[in-house]
C-alpha cells in the first residue's frame, strides 16, 4: 500500500516536486547553529490546564495500492482501496480511486464513496466532486439509487423559563 501525506493547497506543487530530480531541485538543508531557548513562565497554582488546542496543518493523508502524478496535465491519480485522512475537517474517506485536477482545484472521488465525518456526519455515493475554491461538494448516486447521507445536527438550546 503506498502512503502520501500532502498539504492540501499544495497537493499537486509537491506531488510535481517529487518528480523532479533532486538535483534538478537544488535544496540543501541546513539546522540552526544554537537551539533559540523559550520564555518560561510558571503557571498559578490555582489555574486549570487547558485543553489541547487543534491545531491545523492543512495535510491530507492519501493511501492507496497505486499514485500517480502527471506533470503534463497537473492531474494526480490514487487508485486501488484509497482511504484519505483529513484531521483538520475530522474527515475519512474512502473510494476505489480519486483524482485531484490542480489548474482546476478539482478532486473527484469515484467507486463506492463513503465520507465520514468525526461527530456522526456521513455520506455514501458513486462519485463525489469536490471543488476546492468554492468549497463545493456534489454527490452522485449509483445508477437506479440515491445518494445517502446522514448528518448529526446540533441539539437547540431552548431559553430558561423566568
Amino acid at each position: 500500500m503506498h502512503r502520501s501525506t500532502w498539504a492540501s493547497a499544495g497537493f499537486a506543487a509537491l506531488a510535481l516536486a517529487l518528480l523532479a530530480p533532486i538535483s534538478a531541485r537544488g535544496n540543501t538543508l541546513q539546522g540552526p547553529s544554537q537551539p533559540t531557548p523559550l520564555p518560561v513562565q510558571p503557571a498559578a497554582a490555582t489555574e486549570q490546564p487547558a485543553p489541547p488546542a487543534r491545531v491545523r496543518t492543512g495535510l491530507v493523508t492519501i493511501e492507496s495500492d497505486l499514485q500517480r502524478a502527471d506533470q503534463s496535465t497537473g492531474v494526480i491519480t490514487a487508485s486501488g482501496n484509497v482511504r484519505i485522512v483529513y484531521p483538520d475537517q475530522r474527515v475519512v474517506a474512502t473510494a476505489r480511486q480519486a483524482q485531484y485536477f490542480s489548474r482546476e482545484g478539482r478532486v473527484v472521488l469515484s467507486g463506492d464513496v463513503d465520507i465520514v465525518q468525526e461527530g456522526g456526519n456521513l455520506l455514501r455515493a458513486e462519485r463525489v466532486i469536490y471543488l476546492v475554491e468554492r468549497d463545493r461538494l456534489v454527490a452522485i448516486p449509483p445508477t437506479g439509487q440515491q445518494v445517502y447521507s446522514r448528518v448529526s445536527l446540533p441539539a437547540r438550546q431552548r431559553p430558561a423559563k423566568p
